[in-house]
């Protein structure tokens, strides 16, 4: 009798696995795959600008005050700049026309000033100290803040910031939601009472008035912040977690664990939680655009990072000042950036609650 091969049936069950179905069908999405790119494409910048590899140096001084975009470097007068040569020449000058002053005013020569000694040491120390201006660019390419900043590094380090907060926070805020959801869901009875009643009264107050809130007592800082959301927006997590519990306690699969001796813990993280991961998966992505935007809110209205620290919001509360003298290219990079992964983030959600669906085909 030939031998044949045969796939163990834990290899099967691996192989057609719901993440392989869902992979497969992300990657058959065009619009979905390319949304996952540009997305993994922000985070591999943000974790280089986070670990220092890139836009290190984004609080140096490098350009003159509202240097513009290389496109637009035409559009603004040539700053002159001295070098050492002339900073000297015009030293010189000064002593010299000071030391007229002395005289003609006291009426004595320099040999017969008493202070002229005194006042030889003291250039001859001040010219050894001499500081000399560092030559500033006129333009960069995506141009200068009001300090001269480059506004190219202060994006890349702001979105460092700004994933670590989202990311840190939805992470956060999924785990309080999906612990609560499932304890009310699959418990029920008193527990399930309460923790509704703790639902209902942070639903009962929006959102934003409640991160102001906890901002305001806690302070800034990013851990504060990634506390502050976390803490108001566990809510729709625990609401989609509870309504999954109740409905997967009782099919036929817990009822099996129950039958074999299966604790509560392990039915409800080892049987019933590996079968709606895939919503909690979307409810992270859809969780991570919320708090990007909730941060730059934050920080506009000078609640959320320290001053130490650039944010895509901190760089936008800087905007109505420059806008207001003309100044628009700091806005306009902060917008795009922003604008562009928020989209990306909103197209992954979609494609991946329709990938990771169990019921499509």
């Amino acid at each position: 009798m030939p031998h044949t091969s045969t796939t163990p049936p834990a290899a099967q069950h691996h192989h057609n696995s719901l993440t392989r179905i869902g992979w497969r069908r992300l990657r058959r999405d065009r619009i979905g795959f390319s949304a996952l790119c540009i997305v993994g494409a922000y985070l591999l910048l943000a974790l280089a600008a986070w670990s220092g590899l890139i836009a290190s140096h984004w609080q140096d001084e490098v350009a003159h005050p509202y240097a513009p975009p290389t496109l637009f470097a035409g559009a603004t007068p040539h700053h002159v700049e001295l070098n050492a040569a002339d900073i000297d020449a015009a030293d010189r000058r000064a002593t010299s026309a000071a030391a007229l002053d002395s005289s003609g005013a006291t009426g004595l020569s320099a040999s017969e000033d008493p202070l002229a000694a005194d006042l030889a040491a003291a250039q001859q120390q001040s010219a050894q100290y001499r500081s000399t201006e560092l030559a500033r660019a006129d333009s960069l390419p995506l141009g200068a803040d009001q300090r001269g900043r480059d506004v190219l590094q202060k994006l890349l380090q702001g979105s460092a910031t700004s994933l670590q907060v989202g990311i840190a926070g939805a992470l956060l805020a999924l785990a309080i939601g999906t612990v609560l959801g499932a304890l009310s869901g699959y418990f029920g009875g008193l527990l399930d009472d309460l923790l509704m009643w703790g639902y209902s009264v942070f639903t009962s107050v929006p959102d934003m008035l409640l991160l102001l809130a906890f901002a305001a007592v806690s302070g800034r800082g990013i851990g504060t912040v990634v506390l502050v959301m976390a803490f108001t927006s566990w809510t729709g997590t625990f609401r989609l977690m509870r309504a999954e519990f109740i409905k997967h306690k009782g099919r036929e699969y817990v009822r099996a664990a129950d039958a074999i001796g299966a604790g509560h813990g392990r039915r409800m993280f080892h049987h019933i939680l590996p079968n709606v991961s895939h919503l909690l998966l979307v409810q992270f992505s859809m969780l991570t655009v919320a708090l990007i935007k909730y941060e730059a809110i934050l920080s506009f209205l000078g609640f959320g990072v320290g001053v130490t620290q650039v944010s895509w919001g901190a760089m936008l509360a800087e905007a109505p000042a420059e806008l207001l003298q003309g100044y628009w290219w700091q806005m306009l990079a902060v917008t795009l950036c922003m604008s562009l992964l928020v989209t990306a983030f909103s197209l992954l959600s979609d494609s991946l609650r329709d990938a990771l669906d169990p019921k499509v085909k």
